[in-house]
C-alpha cells in the first residue's frame, strides 16, 4: 500500500535544491543519452526471457539464470562478480491442473482456466469432487463457517477498480491468495478456488505464493481466471447442488541451493559505504518472467554498465544484486540481509526495481523524513524526463529485508501501474509485453538517483 508524506516535506525540500550544482543536470543528461542510445537492457532481457524462460526457485532454469546473471554483470564491467548461496524452496507444479464443473444440467462446460498457487499441496491422485461454497470475503466465510465442512470454498473477492494506483488493489485483495486456504481449512474445507489477483480483461489465471498455517490441514489451492470466476459464480446462483472436480499435481520437494548473483563497482572514497541496487532473478514457472522481474534485473545491470561506459567512478561501493527466490520464499533477500548484519556492513541506501518495466513515474521510499527531503530536493532534475513523484512510501520486498535487519533506507522504482496486474504472475508476462523505450527510461531513472545519492550521500 502506498502512503504519502505531508506536503510540508516538499516545502522544506525546495530551498535545498538551489544549492546543487549545474553539473548535476549535465550528468543526468549524459546518463540519459548513454542509456537511451547504447543500452543493453532490452537485449539482455531477450536472452533471459527467451533462452532461460520461467525460472522458479529450485528449477533447472534457476541455475541457467544464475549463469546468465554472472555473465551480464561481467560484460557490463563490474569490478567483481560473485554469488551468495542460500537454501531455497523447491516447489514443483507437476502436470496441468484440472477443475471442472459437475452439473445436473449435463451441458458441456470446458475445464475452468486455473493455476495452482505456489507452495500449494496437490490433491489426491484421484482428485477431489465436492460441492462449492462461494464467499465474498473472510467476514462472509466466518458467517458461513457452519456450511464449509466437506466443500470447496470459492473466494470471489474482486480487485477494487477505484484505486488509481493498482498496487493498492493488489494489497487489498492478496490476503485471499495468501491466507485463504488455511482460513477455509480451519472449518473443514477440502480445497479453495481464489479469484485471480487482477482486473485484466481476459481469462488468464494468475498464480502466486500462498502460505499455510500449520495449525490447520493443508489443502489444495488454485487461482481462477476472471471470466471463469464469473461463470462459476453465475452457475452457483441457479444450482445449489453444483459440484467441482479439482485435481492438482504439485508438491514441495526438499530445499535446494540457489544463489544471489552480485556485481560491484568499488567506491573510490568511501568503499565501505554500500549502495545496493537490484531486482529478483526468479520468476513463476508459467511465463517468461519479463516484467516480474526480468526488467528489474536488466535495469540494475544497465545502471552499472552506464556508469562504466561514462567513466563515472562512484565514491561509494555500488552493489548490483540479482536476488534469489523472491516469489515464494524471499530466501535471497533474507540471506543478503543476514550476511550484511553479520559482517557489520554499512549500507547507506538500497533500491529495488520490482514493479514492472513500464514508464517510470518516480520512486517510493522508506526512510527518515530528513533523508527523503534531501531526495525530494533533486526532483527538478528529473522533471525533464517526466519523472516527478518522490513522495510515496514503500520499497521492494528484497531490500525490505535489509531495512528490517539493519535499518537501511530503501526505495523502489515506481512505474505507471495501470497495466502491471494484467500480466502479473500470468502466462502473458512475456518479452513481447515489454516496451524497449519504457524499460530504458526506468534504467536511466535508477541510474540518475543512484548517481546523486552516491555524490551527496543521505
Amino acid at each position: 500500500m502506498r502512503n504519502y508524506l505531508l506536503p510540508a516535506l516538499l516545502t522544506f525540500a525546495i530551498p535545498v535544491y538551489a544549492q546543487h550544482e549545474e553539473s548535476d543536470s549535465l550528468a543526468l543528461r549524459q546518463l540519459a543519452t548513454e542509456v537511451l542510445t547504447h543500452s543493453k537492457a532490452y537485449s539482455n532481457l531477450k536472452v533471459l526471457t527467451e533462452q532461460v524462460g520461467g525460472r522458479l526457485a529450485g528449477s533447472p532454469q534457476m541455475v541457467k539464470a544464475e549463469k546468465w546473471g554472472e555473465k551480464v554483470l561481467k560484460d557490463a564491467g563490474a569490478d567483481t562478480v560473485y554469488t551468495q548461496a542460500c537454501q531455497v524452496p523447491h516447489w514443483v507444479r507437476g502436470a496441468k491442473e484440472e477443475v471442472r464443473i459437475i452439473s445436473r444440467r449435463r451441458d458441456f462446460i470446458p475445464p475452468l482456466n486455473v493455476l495452482a498457487l505456489g507452495n500449494s499441496v496437490g490433491s489426491n491422485p484421484a482428485g477431489i469432487t465436492a460441492p462449492v461454497l462461494e464467499v465474498s470475503s473472510f467476514e462472509d466465510l466466518e458467517a458461513k463457517k457452519d456450511q464449509v465442512k466437506g466443500k470447496i470454498v470459492f473466494y470471489n473477492y474482486a480487485f477494487k477498480p477505484e484505486f488509481i494506483r493498482t498496487f493498492e488493489s493488489y494489497g487489498d485483495a492478496v490476503r485471499y491468495r495468501g491466507q485463504g486456504a488455511s482460513r477455509a481449512a480451519k472449518y473443514g474445507a477440502l480445497a479453495v478456488v481464489v479469484r485471480s489477483m487482477t482486473h485484466g480483461a481476459n481469462n488468464l489465471p494468475h498464480t502466486g505464493a500462498m502460505h499455510y498455517n500449520d495449525s490447520f490441514p493443508k489443502i489444495p489451492a488454485v487461482a481462477i481466471g476472471l471470466e471463469d470466476a464469473a461463470l462459476l459464480s453465475n452457475r452457483l446462483k441457479g444450482e445449489s447442488d453444483l459440484k467441482l472436480y479439482l485435481k492438482t499435481n504439485c508438491k514441495m520437494l526438499p530445499d535446494t541451493t540457489g544463489h544471489n548473483v552480485i556485481g560491484e563497482i568499488r567506491g573510490t572514497e568511501f568503499p565501505d559505504q554500500i549502495i545496493t541496487v537490484g531486482g529478483h532473478l526468479d520468476s513463476w514457472d508459467v511465463n517468461q518472467g519479463a516484467h516480474d522481474d526480468g526488467t528489474g534485473c536488466v535495469q540494475s545491470v544497465e545502471l552499472l554498465r552506464a556508469f562504466k561506459a561514462l567513466g563515472i567512478k562512484p565514491k561509494r561501493t555500488i552493489r548490483i544484486v540479482l536476488f534469489a527466490n523472491e516469489e515464494n520464499g524471499t530466501r535471497g533477500g533474507q540471506k543478503y540481509a543476514a550476511e550484511a548484519k553479520a559482517k557489520g556492513e554499512h549500507h547507506i541506501f538500497a533500491l529495488e526495481s520490482d514493479a514492472g518495466g513500464f514508464t517510470p513515474r518516480g520512486f517510493s521510499f522508506t526512510m527518515p523524513a530528513e533523508k527523503q527531503a534531501k531526495i525530494i530536493s533533486w526532483a527538478p532534475l528529473f522533471r525533464p524526463y517526466d519523472v516527478y513523484d518522490f513522495t510515496a512510501a514503500g520499497g521492494g520486498v528484497d531490500v525490505g529485508e535489509l531495512y528490517e535487519a539493519i535499518g537501511t533506507p530503501m526505495g523502489e522504482l515506481m512505474p505507471d501501474s495501470q497495466r502491471y496486474f494484467d500480466l502479473h504472475h500470468a502466462a502473458n508476462d512475456t518479452f513481447e509485453a515489454v516496451n524497449k523505450r519504457e524499460l530504458e527510461l526506468g534504467a536511466f531513472s535508477m541510474a540518475g538517483l543512484i548517481y546523486l545519492i552516491d555524490k551527496y550521500g543521505l
